[in-house]
């Protein structure tokens, strides 16, 4: 199958995306959109990061999952024959899952897909908005998603008090940012609701929040993307 053009496929590259300025584009459903971040490979059997968007009744075919797929529910509810999964839920669904995927009344997600290779990965399905918030320093706590030993990759919600000290933040096997409420500004930009970032490994910033801010943040996850 033809690779699709790239989008990027620089993991060299510090990359910056306001999902909420894209414009939506048609999956293979009629009834399911998506804003795409990053692709490299096959345009539907790629590595793939994208805000998906399913309308009211919509439906997407029975499917497996190679080399996984990790969902945060943004907006509504989604569900599949495994349950009905609201705004807040975190979703690891690992190689050698399948589901048949809907969404009754619509909903919106961060979806990540063939980034989680591993048979022995766990299936992690959790309500966040049900998890402690962990004080980890001044002004930050953390909500902790996924991490399993022998896989480089974790993932975590942080939440930035307004005016935190944070410092100099650095990320030594790269990372991944989402904003998903508030906002924050570094040297290189300010960074709302739906703004995406990715810095390659040795990377480091130092942000701050007037209003506080949530993220979703992935670290070592590099270890399984391909480069295009």
């Amino acid at each position: 199958m033809k690779a699709a053009p790239s989008i990027n496929g620089d993991l060299a590259a510090r990359v910056a995306v306001d999902t909420a300025a894209m414009e939506w584009t048609a999956s293979p459903s009629g009834t399911v959109w998506r804003k795409r971040v990053h692709l490299v490979g096959p345009a539907e059997s790629g590595q793939v990061t994208s805000v998906v968007r399913y309308e009211p009744s919509s439906t997407f075919h029975g499917h497996n999952h190679p080399d996984g797929e990790e969902i945060l529910v943004l907006e509504g509810v989604f569900s599949d024959e495994h349950g009905d999964w609201p705004v807040g839920t975190y979703l690891l669904n690992p190689e050698g899952f399948r589901h048949a995927p809907f969404s009754r009344d619509g909903c919106v997600l961060f979806v990540k897909l063939r980034q989680f290779p591993g048979r022995t990965r766990e299936h992690v399905a959790l309500r966040t908005e049900s998890l402690p918030w962990e004080p980890v320093r001044a002004g930050v706590a953390v909500r902790r998603l996924y991490a399993q030993a022998g896989f480089t990759d974790t993932t975590r919600l942080e939440r930035w008090e307004p005016g935190a000290p944070l410092g100099r933040v650095e990320y030594a096997s790269g990372a991944e940012l989402f904003v998903l409420d508030g906002s924050f500004r570094d040297t290189s930009g300010a960074f709302a609701r739906g703004a995406w970032l990715r810095l390659p490994p040795g990377e480091s910033h130092s942000p701050s929040t007037d209003e506080g801010c949530v993220l979703y943040i992935k670290e070592g996850g590099f270890a399984y993307l391909r480069a295009g």
